[in-house]
């Protein structure tokens, strides 16, 4: 067989990862929630495999689970993924049976988790459920392409949504923590922060520092690249700085980082051109929750609902 043992269940219904190795059929086969199971499984494969039963499937189905077809599409799709991930074009006709085997057993285990209520009772399946289905509304209402008209539009009305963000240019001064106790490394930043305030020249106050583990790239910078860089006290520390205020040392795993504000740059609005590709997206995430607004519409509209009344909040 090719690539090692091929995926079973778990007990907790989770596949093994292809590659792990497993001691034997039997240990694999322990996953399942019962031993009744895998009479049912390879029952069901024989079913597949005879000749005499093979007319009864329906028409595209390569099996049947207790009614339920495994359609010959998926199965074609799952094999190829495997001989993908194997490296090979095609995979040996053993191979191919016990991923059928897999596939039983997975449909299996779904039959009776949902007679178990599973679906209803578990957070994590009816969060699946729901998350695969708002998914198959929203993707049909995302297919068309966007004219380029509506883009210009939808950007046009929505000046706000697309705005450069807020940039600013920094003076940066850093302390290693290296080689010296924590306070005199501590000190040393509060000094140079006190000649910042100062409005003592940078160069000068620079010259006392150390080389930083990280320097920040020239410009004018969003406060992300600021986050990205120096981490997010930094950031939340720039994001308050009046121009010309110095930061108080700010504290990494390396040593202390005290910042100047030279300059603050207000966000403003983007060009459509700057922003075609957030407009698209924005238009199309649009037309998704439009269509599933309306698809819960139709559900209520049709649906029994009885709902108890809410006691009225107390002030």
């Amino acid at each position: 067989m090719e690539g090692g043992a091929d995926p079973y269940y778990t007990r907790d219904a989770r596949p093994v990862r292809w590659g792990k190795t497993l001691n034997d059929d039997r240990s694999a086969r322990v996953g399942l929630a019962a031993g009744a199971a895998l009479g049912i499984v390879l029952a069901a494969v024989g079913i597949v495999n005879s000749g005499g039963q093979g007319s009864a499937l329906p028409a595209g189905a390569i099996a049947l689970v207790n009614g339920h077809p495994i359609a010959r599409e998926s199965f074609a799709r799952f094999a190829a993924a495997v001989a993908a991930e194997r490296k090979v074009l095609s995979l040996d006709a053993e191979t191919r049976r016990r991923l059928l085997e897999r596939m039983l057993d997975e449909e299996l285990l779904l039959q009776r988790g949902i007679e178990l209520g599973l679906h209803r009772a578990e957070p994590t399946a009816r969060g699946s459920i729901v998350s695969a289905l708002v998914a198959s509304v929203t993707a049909n209402a995302e297919l068309a392409e966007p004219e380029e008209s509506e883009l210009r539009a939808f950007h046009a009305a929505n000046e706000e949504l697309f705005r450069r963000s807020e940039r600013v240019s920094l003076e940066v001064v850093f302390v290693s923590g290296d080689g010296q106790p924590d306070v005199t490394a501590f000190e040393r930043a509060r000094k140079l922060e006190e000649q910042l305030r100062a409005g003592v020249d940078f160069e000068g106050v620079g010259a006392q520092a150390d080389e930083p583990v990280v320097r920040l790239p020239r410009g004018p910078l969003p406060l992300e690249t600021v986050r990205e860089y120096l981490g997010p006290a930094a950031a939340r520390a720039a994001a308050d700085l009046d121009t010309g205020e110095a930061s108080a040392p700010l504290r990494t795993s390396s040593g202390y980082y005290v910042l100047r504000m030279r300059e603050r740059i207000p966000g403003a609005p983007a060009s459509f051109d700057e922003m075609r590709a957030q407009v698209r997206a924005e238009v199309l995430r649009g037309r998704g929750d439009q269509a599933l607004r309306d698809y819960l519409l139709e559900l209520r509209e049709s649906a029994d609902l009885r709902i108890e009344e809410l006691e009225q909040a107390t002030p």
